[in-house]
């Protein structure tokens, strides 16, 4: 095999394995593909010369050759979040067993960058598409359509026919903590959001929704920022917060970030949490359990969303039917001493 010189690139051809295997290019491929066609013997001998010469197959030259690919693109909005991280690890332990790999992108929560990132995608000629939410351009929504590539939509929920998804309701999650925050007594109930994205946006909606059944809704009581979310961030607000609204007696922050802040900022301040204030967060991050007080919060199935997306669209790029189109997995509200 130390015989056989690589081509101007340097990179070892299909050709080169088959020639040191002593076997057509046809059968090294198949061979290599895992094909049951191939003697085992052959396969063998083939994978021995592939690694011994190096060889990497060119994944878009496999795809162009059999009109698939072993790659699946993976869009999410942060990687410096706890929960999409979650998420791609689930994602990964799903896909690379069944022969997959992840293409990931990063959003920023910009639906023009997302779009970028699929044009940009779609030349690989993905096998298949696990994309955040719902809030895109028309222009990717088109890019999908044509391309005619399964697609899974992750952290939301939608019944529209066709479309394929695997989440739990936002809105239904902010109602429930909100409904939780008036049990305990809690009548100035407080709404502390940052990002500002489509999911926060609806966890507001059910904030809303939950303080005008109890006929407690107060637009001043909401308190937006669209920075990006952080502890430090959480800080800040929580004195804003107290200073916006003096009579406050809750909390509910959109994510566990701005509530780990504020509980922090709290003990520096000297607010006692609960007896003058409740705060909740959402997503029940790292750490939320071992605040002082422990956080109450909402615990988001981020594992539980990979794992089914992923096994949902390995469902659709096999041809087959996905049993439901729309599972909403639901999530968790989690009680503790902060509220």
């Amino acid at each position: 095999m130390s015989s056989i010189r690589r081509r101007a690139t340097g990179r070892i051809t299909l050709n080169e394995v088959a020639q040191a295997a002593g076997v057509s290019p046809i059968t090294a491929s198949r061979a290599l593909r895992g094909q049951r066609s191939v003697d085992p013997a052959l396969v063998a001998r083939v994978q021995e010369a592939a690694q011994q010469l190096g060889y990497v197959p060119d994944p878009a030259a496999r795809a162009l050759a059999s009109a698939r690919s072993s790659q699946v693109v993976v869009l999410v909005p942060m990687l410096s979040n706890t929960v999409f991280v979650d998420l791609l690890e689930a994602v990964h332990a799903t896909l690379m067993p069944a022969g997959y790999q992840m293409l990931i992108g990063v959003t920023h929560y910009d639906p023009a960058e997302e779009e970028e990132l699929l044009r940009g995608y779609m030349a690989h000629r993905p096998a298949g598409l696990l994309l955040t939410g719902f809030d895109r351009t028309e222009g990717s929504r088109q890019l999908i359509e044509s391309a005619g590539v399964p697609c899974v939509h992750l952290m939301e929920t939608s019944d529209t026919p066709g479309v394929h998804s695997v989440g739990f309701s936002q809105t239904a999650a902010g109602y429930a903590m909100t409904r939780h925050l008036i049990e305990r007594g809690r009548r100035r109930v407080m709404f502390i959001g940052a990002q500002l994205d489509p999911r926060t946006l609806q966890r507001l909606q059910g904030y809303r929704d939950a303080l005008r059944g109890a006929g407690l809704h107060d637009p001043g009581l909401e308190l937006l920022d669209p920075r990006r979310s952080s502890m430090a961030l959480g800080a800040e607000l929580f004195e804003r917060a107290l200073q916006q609204c003096e009579d406050a007696d809750a909390l509910f922050c959109c994510n566990d970030d701005l509530a780990q802040g504020g509980l922090l900022a709290a003990l520096r301040l000297g607010v006692p949490v609960p007896q003058r204030v409740a705060v909740a967060g959402f997503n029940d991050l790292a750490g939320s359990d071992q605040m002082l007080p422990p956080l109450t919060t909402v615990r988001t199935p981020r594992e539980q969303i990979g794992r089914q997306g992923a096994a949902m669209l390995l469902q659709l790029m096999r041809g087959e039917t996905a049993v439901r189109s729309s599972v909403d997995v639901g999530c968790t509200l989690v009680t503790r001493g902060s509220t």
